[in-house]
């Protein structure tokens, strides 16, 4: 069942997502009734017209009762009184919850940190008004990246092939009453369970307007091309990563490679990047299913343009980003987001000789393909790119 994306909410800005109550059976009934009329003489007119009266009536009870309870969810209650009522309870040490602390500081004098993502609030505002003429309506499907903590208050969009394995290993901690300690002894494969942590699509309409309100919404983005590098070079080049081999390799290598051997039609463990580009680009794969999370476009992941987002970090300023977000919760000192590592990691020199082998034209494609999130995220054209 699709849900309605409101405006934006205080300072905070959040998309809402209203309740809806049930259908009105005096109301169904009516309409039922108006939509096959029996055919009547001129003498039963009066008796029509009061029974139109009737409809407009029960109509405008139903309409009424609608608009009341959307009211009531969205105005009615305060932060205070919500918390009592759904059970939330995300204060930090200082009796301030994150998102609290973000907007006091604003008004003050800002440290260079804390304008920088004022800036990037900013500009994130302004394409999303240039580029989105309509507001769609969110969906379950749209709520599921986003990883709820209810003790500080937090909504975290994750963004594979962003540092996501450490943001959730980080929000276990915060999350885990005591069990967990030092992200780092959180194996990777555990911190990507499900039962692991809660998303937003898991909890009931009024709990999730109550979260997009008045929780800290934060993701963490990357320029867009070392990103989709960095997910080929995991997925594909990896030999252990079987399951994407059989899954996407074996596909890929059917549709987009001339000739091939038995052996890569059957394994699928040796895409080549073009091949990897061409099977982006083919109408047939959106059409088929969407695109994977790993190489998917940010904004089609966490929706930016309809939930507004107090803390857009980067991968290119992760430590002090982190540090960032982890200062505005009240985090205990002893919990550190983890360094990550320089020797595997893919760079932009890296990404350039990626591109080498592509030519122009597809060049300009992927480019088409990824460009909102180079527009909304602030992330310049790459030289290497041969666009002209």
């Amino acid at each position: 069942m699709p849900w309605g994306s409101g405006g934006r909410c205080g300072e905070s800005g959040a998309a809402r997502v209203p309740a809806r109550p049930g259908p009105c059976p005096a109301a169904a009934a009516a309409a039922n009734a108006a939509r096959w009329p029996p055919a009547a003489p001129r003498g039963a007119s009066g008796a029509r017209m009061r029974r139109s009266r009737v409809q407009r009536m029960v109509l405008a009870t139903c309409l009424g009762s609608f608009l009341l309870v959307i009211f009531y969810f969205q105005s009615s209650l305060n932060p205070a009184a919500e918390d009592r009522i759904l059970g939330t309870s995300w204060h930090g040490k200082s009796g301030r919850s994150p998102l609290q602390a973000l907007y006091d500081s604003d008004q003050f004098e800002q440290s260079s940190l804390q304008a920088t993502h004022q800036q990037r609030r900013d500009l994130l505002s302004s394409v999303c008004s240039r580029y989105t003429r309509k507001r769609r309506l969110l969906t379950p499907d749209d709520l599921r990246h986003l990883v709820v903590d209810d003790v500080h208050g937090l909504l975290y969009c994750y963004v594979p092939k962003v540092a996501c394995t450490n943001w959730k290993r980080v929000m276990m901690v915060l999350t885990g009453q005591g069990k967990y300690r030092d992200p780092l002894e959180i194996p990777a494969n555990e911190a990507h369970v499900s039962s692991n942590l809660r998303t937003l699509s898991e909890y009931s309409t009024p709990e999730i307007n109550h979260r997009l309100r008045n929780y800290l919404k934060f993701i963490f983005v990357r320029e867009p091309f070392e990103r989709l590098v960095s997910a080929y070079r995991n997925k594909f080049t990896r030999r252990y990563n079987t399951a994407f081999h059989k899954r996407y390799g074996t596909k890929i290598i059917r549709r987009h490679r001339q000739e091939p051997s038995n052996e890569a039609l059957e394994r699928g463990d040796d895409v080549r990047f073009e091949e990897f580009v061409y099977y982006l680009l083919d109408p047939r794969t959106q059409n088929e299913e969407p695109f994977n999370e790993h190489w998917e476009r940010v904004h089609s992941l966490c929706h930016p343009c309809i939930i507004h987002y107090d803390v857009v970090g980067k991968y290119e300023t992760l430590a002090e980003d982190a540090n960032y977000v982890l200062q505005l919760v009240g985090a205990d000192a002893s919990v550190k987001f983890p360094s990550s590592s320089k020797t595997t990691r893919t760079t932009d020199d890296m990404t350039a000789q990626f591109f080498e082998d592509i030519s122009p034209f597809y060049q300009r494609r992927l480019f088409n393909l990824y460009k909102m999130d180079y527009f909304l995220f602030n992330y310049s054209i790459p030289s290497y790119l041969r666009l002209r």
